[in-house]
Protein backbone atom coordinates (compact mmCIF):
# COMPACT_ATOMS: atom_id res chain seq x y z
CA UNK A 1 0.00 0.00 0.00
CA UNK A 2 1.40 3.26 -0.54
CA UNK A 3 1.77 6.24 1.57
CA UNK A 4 -1.02 8.12 -0.96
CA UNK A 5 -3.63 5.49 -0.23
CA UNK A 6 -3.10 4.97 3.36
CA UNK A 7 -6.10 6.38 5.72
CA UNK A 8 -5.63 8.36 8.70
CA UNK A 9 -7.41 7.18 11.89
CA UNK A 10 -10.62 8.70 12.46
CA UNK A 11 -10.15 11.33 15.41
CA UNK A 12 -12.12 14.10 16.65
CA UNK A 13 -12.36 18.33 15.36
CA UNK A 14 -9.62 20.08 16.97
CA UNK A 15 -10.08 21.10 20.76
CA UNK A 16 -9.79 25.05 19.68
CA UNK A 17 -12.53 24.61 17.07
CA UNK A 18 -14.52 22.59 19.73
CA UNK A 19 -14.57 25.93 22.54
CA UNK A 20 -14.97 28.52 19.80
CA UNK A 21 -18.60 26.83 18.78
CA UNK A 22 -19.90 29.62 20.52
CA UNK A 23 -19.58 31.45 17.39
CA UNK A 24 -22.88 29.82 15.84
CA UNK A 25 -24.67 32.40 18.48
CA UNK A 26 -22.93 35.32 15.70
CA UNK A 27 -24.24 33.12 12.90
CA UNK A 28 -27.87 33.33 14.25
CA UNK A 29 -27.41 36.54 14.48
CA UNK A 30 -26.67 36.86 10.79
CA UNK A 31 -29.53 34.27 9.90
CA UNK A 32 -32.11 37.08 11.58
CA UNK A 33 -30.21 39.87 9.33
CA UNK A 34 -30.29 38.23 7.01
CA UNK A 35 -33.99 36.85 7.46
CA UNK A 36 -35.36 38.91 4.81
CA UNK A 37 -33.44 38.05 2.22
CA UNK A 38 -33.48 34.42 2.61
CA UNK A 39 -37.54 34.47 2.02
CA UNK A 40 -36.74 35.37 -1.38
CA UNK A 41 -34.84 32.04 -1.83
CA UNK A 42 -36.89 29.41 -4.89
CA UNK A 43 -40.19 28.76 -3.14
CA UNK A 44 -41.01 25.36 -2.94
CA UNK A 45 -43.68 23.38 -4.16
CA UNK A 46 -45.41 22.64 -0.78
CA UNK A 47 -44.30 18.86 -0.34
CA UNK A 48 -43.83 17.88 3.52
CA UNK A 49 -40.20 18.73 5.04
CA UNK A 50 -39.61 16.89 7.88
CA UNK A 51 -36.56 18.31 10.24
CA UNK A 52 -35.02 16.07 12.70
CA UNK A 53 -32.83 17.89 15.55
CA UNK A 54 -29.89 16.66 17.02
CA UNK A 55 -28.03 14.83 19.60
CA UNK A 56 -29.22 16.70 22.78
CA UNK A 57 -31.81 19.20 20.54
CA UNK A 58 -35.33 19.09 20.14
CA UNK A 59 -37.75 21.01 18.03
CA UNK A 60 -37.41 23.92 19.27
CA UNK A 61 -33.52 23.97 17.86
CA UNK A 62 -35.09 23.27 14.50
CA UNK A 63 -37.72 26.16 14.62
CA UNK A 64 -35.94 29.21 12.81
CA UNK A 65 -35.86 26.59 9.85
CA UNK A 66 -39.09 25.65 9.83
CA UNK A 67 -40.38 28.81 9.99
CA UNK A 68 -38.47 29.59 6.80
CA UNK A 69 -39.19 26.57 5.02
CA UNK A 70 -43.12 27.55 5.70
CA UNK A 71 -42.51 31.06 4.26
CA UNK A 72 -40.76 29.23 1.12
CA UNK A 73 -43.77 27.11 0.46
CA UNK A 74 -43.09 23.92 1.97
CA UNK A 75 -45.35 22.00 4.84
CA UNK A 76 -42.46 21.60 7.02
CA UNK A 77 -42.64 19.04 10.44
CA UNK A 78 -40.59 18.93 13.61
CA UNK A 79 -40.17 15.70 15.33
CA UNK A 80 -42.35 15.82 17.57
CA UNK A 81 -40.36 13.37 20.15
CA UNK A 82 -38.96 15.70 22.63
CA UNK A 83 -34.77 15.59 23.00
CA UNK A 84 -32.67 13.47 20.75
CA UNK A 85 -31.21 11.51 23.22
CA UNK A 86 -32.05 7.73 23.46
CA UNK A 87 -31.13 5.63 20.23
CA UNK A 88 -33.45 2.28 20.24
CA UNK A 89 -36.61 0.40 18.58
CA UNK A 90 -39.41 2.43 20.50
CA UNK A 91 -37.65 5.64 19.15
CA UNK A 92 -37.20 4.25 15.68
CA UNK A 93 -40.77 2.86 15.73
CA UNK A 94 -41.87 6.25 16.55
CA UNK A 95 -40.23 8.20 13.92
CA UNK A 96 -41.13 5.23 11.07
CA UNK A 97 -44.69 6.07 12.33
CA UNK A 98 -44.86 10.07 12.08
CA UNK A 99 -42.91 9.47 8.38
CA UNK A 100 -45.71 7.54 7.40
CA UNK A 101 -48.60 9.60 8.94
CA UNK A 102 -47.21 12.34 7.07
CA UNK A 103 -46.44 10.79 3.92
CA UNK A 104 -50.36 9.26 4.34
CA UNK A 105 -51.88 12.54 5.45
CA UNK A 106 -50.27 14.87 2.17
CA UNK A 107 -49.95 11.98 -0.39
CA UNK A 108 -46.78 12.73 -1.21
CA UNK A 109 -43.30 11.96 -0.72
CA UNK A 110 -41.21 13.59 2.35
CA UNK A 111 -38.32 15.40 2.20
CA UNK A 112 -35.98 14.75 5.37
CA UNK A 113 -33.33 17.41 6.93
CA UNK A 114 -31.75 15.86 9.70
CA UNK A 115 -28.94 17.30 11.97
CA UNK A 116 -26.19 15.67 13.02
CA UNK A 117 -27.57 12.44 15.26
CA UNK A 118 -30.95 13.72 13.44
CA UNK A 119 -28.97 13.46 10.09
CA UNK A 120 -28.11 9.79 10.39
CA UNK A 121 -31.83 9.01 11.67
CA UNK A 122 -33.20 10.87 7.98
CA UNK A 123 -30.69 8.41 6.12
CA UNK A 124 -31.52 5.83 8.04
CA UNK A 125 -35.04 6.17 7.83
CA UNK A 126 -34.90 6.95 3.58
CA UNK A 127 -33.12 3.22 3.80
CA UNK A 128 -35.99 1.35 5.46
CA UNK A 129 -39.00 3.72 3.76
CA UNK A 130 -37.59 4.45 0.28
CA UNK A 131 -40.90 4.73 -1.28
CA UNK A 132 -41.74 7.61 1.03
CA UNK A 133 -39.09 9.90 0.59
CA UNK A 134 -38.15 12.21 -1.55
CA UNK A 135 -34.89 13.17 -0.49
CA UNK A 136 -32.51 13.70 2.37
CA UNK A 137 -30.16 16.51 3.34
CA UNK A 138 -27.88 15.81 6.38
CA UNK A 139 -25.99 18.79 8.44
CA UNK A 140 -22.58 17.86 9.89
CA UNK A 141 -23.65 14.36 10.39
CA UNK A 142 -21.50 11.74 11.31
CA UNK A 143 -22.40 9.35 8.55
CA UNK A 144 -19.19 7.21 8.51
CA UNK A 145 -20.26 5.10 11.42
CA UNK A 146 -17.10 5.55 13.34
CA UNK A 147 -17.84 7.32 16.27
CA UNK A 148 -14.33 8.67 16.62
CA UNK A 149 -14.82 11.65 14.53
CA UNK A 150 -16.97 13.00 17.27
CA UNK A 151 -16.10 14.92 20.62
CA UNK A 152 -19.77 13.67 22.04
CA UNK A 153 -18.81 10.08 21.49
CA UNK A 154 -18.33 9.39 25.39
CA UNK A 155 -21.24 11.20 26.16
CA UNK A 156 -23.50 9.30 23.66
CA UNK A 157 -21.84 5.91 24.46
CA UNK A 158 -22.64 6.75 28.51
CA UNK A 159 -26.48 7.48 27.68
CA UNK A 160 -27.15 4.60 24.85
CA UNK A 161 -24.30 2.11 25.33
CA UNK A 162 -21.29 0.66 23.19
CA UNK A 163 -24.28 -0.90 21.67
CA UNK A 164 -27.32 0.37 21.37
CA UNK A 165 -30.45 -1.38 21.16
CA UNK A 166 -31.07 -0.75 17.07
CA UNK A 167 -27.16 -1.81 16.18
CA UNK A 168 -27.81 -5.11 17.99
CA UNK A 169 -30.68 -5.53 15.56
CA UNK A 170 -28.97 -5.17 12.83
CA UNK A 171 -30.43 -1.64 11.79
CA UNK A 172 -28.00 1.27 11.46
CA UNK A 173 -24.85 -1.22 10.69
CA UNK A 174 -23.94 0.52 7.14
CA UNK A 175 -24.20 4.26 7.94
CA UNK A 176 -21.40 5.15 5.33
CA UNK A 177 -23.85 3.72 2.70
CA UNK A 178 -26.31 6.46 1.03
CA UNK A 179 -29.43 6.07 0.80
CA UNK A 180 -31.35 4.94 -2.45
CA UNK A 181 -32.86 8.38 -2.95
CA UNK A 182 -30.96 11.95 -3.73
CA UNK A 183 -28.79 12.58 -0.42
CA UNK A 184 -27.20 15.79 0.31
CA UNK A 185 -24.12 15.92 3.22
CA UNK A 186 -24.12 19.54 4.36
CA UNK A 187 -20.79 19.78 6.21
CA UNK A 188 -17.97 22.59 7.62
CA UNK A 189 -14.61 21.97 7.88
CA UNK A 190 -14.32 24.05 10.79
CA UNK A 191 -17.24 21.95 12.64
CA UNK A 192 -15.80 21.67 16.18
CA UNK A 193 -17.85 18.33 17.17
CA UNK A 194 -18.05 15.90 13.88
CA UNK A 195 -14.62 16.15 12.66
CA UNK A 196 -15.87 17.26 8.76
CA UNK A 197 -14.32 13.68 7.50
CA UNK A 198 -16.90 11.43 9.44
CA UNK A 199 -19.05 13.87 6.95
CA UNK A 200 -18.16 13.08 3.77
CA UNK A 201 -20.09 10.47 1.43
CA UNK A 202 -18.80 8.84 -1.70
CA UNK A 203 -20.49 11.42 -4.97
CA UNK A 204 -21.71 10.06 -7.64
CA UNK A 205 -24.80 8.58 -8.69
CA UNK A 206 -27.67 10.80 -6.47
CA UNK A 207 -25.10 11.80 -3.95
CA UNK A 208 -23.22 14.71 -2.87
CA UNK A 209 -21.03 16.76 -0.82
CA UNK A 210 -21.55 20.75 0.15
CA UNK A 211 -19.23 22.40 2.19
CA UNK A 212 -19.84 25.77 4.40
CA UNK A 213 -17.93 28.10 6.62
CA UNK A 214 -19.53 27.38 10.09
CA UNK A 215 -19.76 25.88 13.30
CA UNK A 216 -21.66 22.69 14.36
CA UNK A 217 -24.26 24.36 16.63
CA UNK A 218 -24.60 27.00 13.99
CA UNK A 219 -25.46 24.80 11.22
CA UNK A 220 -29.45 24.80 11.22
CA UNK A 221 -29.32 28.56 11.10
CA UNK A 222 -26.38 29.35 9.37
CA UNK A 223 -27.63 31.58 6.08
CA UNK A 224 -25.29 29.45 3.99
CA UNK A 225 -26.88 26.42 5.20
CA UNK A 226 -30.63 28.10 4.40
CA UNK A 227 -29.50 28.63 0.40
CA UNK A 228 -28.04 25.11 -0.06
CA UNK A 229 -31.25 23.64 1.49
CA UNK A 230 -33.61 25.68 -0.57
CA UNK A 231 -31.46 25.16 -3.29
CA UNK A 232 -32.00 21.05 -3.15
CA UNK A 233 -35.58 21.39 -1.82
CA UNK A 234 -37.00 23.22 -4.78
CA UNK A 235 -35.74 21.07 -7.44
CA UNK A 236 -38.71 18.90 -8.95
CA UNK A 237 -39.31 15.40 -7.98
CA UNK A 238 -37.23 12.99 -10.06
CA UNK A 239 -35.27 15.43 -11.26
CA UNK A 240 -32.61 15.51 -9.35
CA UNK A 241 -29.40 17.60 -9.71
CA UNK A 242 -25.74 18.07 -8.01
CA UNK A 243 -25.84 21.65 -6.24
CA UNK A 244 -23.82 24.43 -8.42
CA UNK A 245 -21.14 27.13 -7.28
CA UNK A 246 -21.43 29.39 -9.72
CA UNK A 247 -21.66 33.44 -9.30
CA UNK A 248 -22.17 34.62 -5.87
CA UNK A 249 -22.25 30.64 -4.19
CA UNK A 250 -18.49 30.65 -5.18
CA UNK A 251 -18.26 33.08 -2.24
CA UNK A 252 -20.26 31.50 -0.10
CA UNK A 253 -19.27 27.42 -0.84
CA UNK A 254 -15.74 27.06 -0.59
CA UNK A 255 -14.64 23.92 -3.01
CA UNK A 256 -14.68 21.35 -1.76
CA UNK A 257 -12.12 18.80 -1.47
CA UNK A 258 -11.99 16.02 0.22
Amino acid sequence: MTAATVEMPAQPPNKLLTLIEGRAFFEYGSFIAARGLLAHLPKGDGHPVLVLPGFLASDFSTGPMRRLLKDLGYDPHGWELGRNIRINNERLDAMKALLEKIHQDSGRKVSIVGWSLGGIFARELAKMMPEKVRMVISLGSPISGDRNHSNARRLFERMNGQNPEVINDEQFAHLHEAPPVPTTSILSKTDGIVSWQGSVQQPGGQTENIEVHGSHCGLGVNPSVMVAVADRLAQKEGQWKPFKRSGLRALMFPKFDS
